[in-house]
């Protein structure tokens, strides 16, 4: 197939699966993994909300009065920037932590991202120091890309190798309960601050304090991640590298420099970046572009009275019913399978986008209102299963750095862009459905990778022992396991027997 992760991993050729080869992991163990990874992603996405729902706000503190249309794509290219070094910090910090472990790298990552947001709030405002004020803000921006170009690829690898291989789907889905709880949190205080203190006030000195936040959200994620050790993966593949004859198959497979082993997997690579844009493009043009795009709307659409505080309210309320749900979909992923919830999510935005994005422009809040309901869930179908789909395409000696390279080349070219892409190509041809046929080609793209996707759904991760949440159900997995080997092998046979 075009996608090279094996159907059933076994421990060697013609041995099979025992209990005692099955990683045993304590759910209260996972559970802690969960909270430690999260919390970056919180912090991460909290800026993002913060910055979505202040860009208007930003624009008026860092860009001259009189920028107009420029001074809205100047800040949409701001936000889009940080996506643009985010390969680079991949590129680093990825097989850095297959180097060195992954809790490690998380903890640098956690200080730098936190560390970054907390000077967005410092830094002075265009009327103080004039154009240094944009290129302060930028470098902080660049910043906080390169740290979460290790951080959330490697939060996903590590929940993943925590989790136990029949309920990966679920455990992997709540670190994107932490990406919309800490978008909904960013987006609420900024709401909330606008509504308390007025226009003035915050393009004076309250847009500044939604910042000051990520430093103490900093030191509760470097305090939880200090308390765990690394993941059962890894430190068994460091076992493996000092052992006399390694038998893994990840140190049989791939010898020599880790970007060459990285380079030999593409055809995983390539799945990988097809899903993630399917996603990123969903998840940014609901995140960061709605609230500009309702602006939009206003500007060259009569009778269009939606405000954006009522938009802003709305979108919260829509994040809120997706965090709801994503667990949902994420334990459902381990009964059905990843790929049938990918479909679902692909073909909603091919058929749904069209409808979702006329229903925005109706000057109703309800319509409004299904209309974000439509594209959340469509977002959803992705969000819930990735963390789980993805670092399962990569074997565990590369995992890290394979999967940090895909997600954010793909990330920084076509999701970090959307709200960039949707203002210069509204602005030059006037044409307020663009958002919509993104979507869509997004939605193909997706259909595309999934045609290539192998389902890893109970399955051990590539490289790694099978993992389980008991001793009971270690030798139920390996039972399991072991017929899968045993009726594979019986297919081979008959295909060479065929072939005699």
């Amino acid at each position: 197939m075009f996608g090279s992760h094996p159907k059933t991993p076994t421990p060697t050729k013609g041995k099979r699966w025992k209990a005692d080869d099955v990683t045993v992991t304590e759910p209260a163990t996972v559970r802690t993994a969960i909270n430690a990874a999260a919390i970056g992603n919180v912090t991460e996405w909290y800026d993002f909300g913060v910055y979505g729902y202040l860009m208007l706000t930003i624009e008026g503190v860092f860009l001259p009065e009189d920028s107009g249309a420029a001074g809205k794509i100047i800040t949409a290219g701001l936000f889009a920037v940080s996506f643009l070094v985010r390969p680079i910090g991949g590129l680093i910090f990825g097989p850095l932590s297959d180097r060195i472990g992954r809790n490690r790298v998380l903890a640098i990552t956690m200080i730098m991202m936190a560390t970054a947001t907390f000077l967005i709030g410092v830094i002075p405002d265009y009327a103080t120091i004039g154009m240094a004020a944009p290129f302060l803000l930028l470098l902080c921006r660049l910043l906080q890309g390169f740290s979460t170009g290790g951080e959330y690829s490697n939060a996903m690898t590590f929940i993943a190798e925590y989790a136990p291989d029949r309920k990966r789907g679920f455990f992997g889905s709540l670190l994107e309960v932490g990406t919309f709880g800490g978008y909904v949190l960013g987006a609420s205080v900024a709401v909330i601050l606008e509504s308390v203190l007025g226009d003035d006030a915050m393009q004076s000195w309250g847009w500044r304090l939604p910042f000051f936040v990520a430093l103490p959200l900093g030191f509760i994620g470097i305090y939880l991640r200090a308390k765990l050790s690394d993941t059962p993966a890894f430190e068994a593949q460091e076992a493996a590298k000092s052992a006399p004859e390694s038998e893994t198959h990840a140190a049989r497979d791939f010898e020599g420099h880790e970007f060459k082993k990285i380079a030999s997997l593409w055809p995983s690579i390539l799945v990988c970046c097809g899903l993630v844009i399917a996603w990123n493009v969903t998840n940014y043009m609901l995140t960061s572009f709605m609230p500009s795009y309702f602006d939009e709307v206003g500007n060259r659409q009569d009778g269009f009275e939606i405000t954006s505080l009522t938009a802003n309210i709305l979108e919260i309320i829509v994040m809120l019913i997706c965090l709801l749900l994503i667990p949902v979909f994420g334990r459902l992923s381990d009964r059905v399978g990843r790929k049938p919830i990918v479909l679902a999510g692909c073909v909603s935005l091919i058929v749904l986008a069209i409808p979702s994005i006329l229903l925005v422009r109706v000057d109703n809040v309800v319509t409004v209102f299904l209309g974000m309901l439509i594209m959340g869930l469509s977002l959803i179908c992705f969000s819930s299963i990735m963390p789980s789909t993805l670092p399962s395409l990569f074997p565990t000696v590369v995992r890290a750095g394979a999967l940090a390279i895909a997600f954010n080349v793909s990330i920084s070219l076509f999701g970090g862009t959307t709200s960039t892409v949707m203002e210069a190509l509204i602005s030059a041809t006037d044409n307020l459905m663009w958002p919509a046929y993104y979507l869509m080609i997004a939605g193909a793209i997706g259909l595309i990778a999934l045609r290539y996707l192998p389902e890893t759904n109970g399955r051990p991760m590539w490289g790694s022992n099978p993992a389980a949440a008991s001793r009971e159900e270690a030798v139920e997995h390996a039972a399991e396991l072991n017929r899968e080997i045993e009726e594979l092998e019986r297919e081979a046979n008959s295909v060479r027997s065929a072939a005699r």
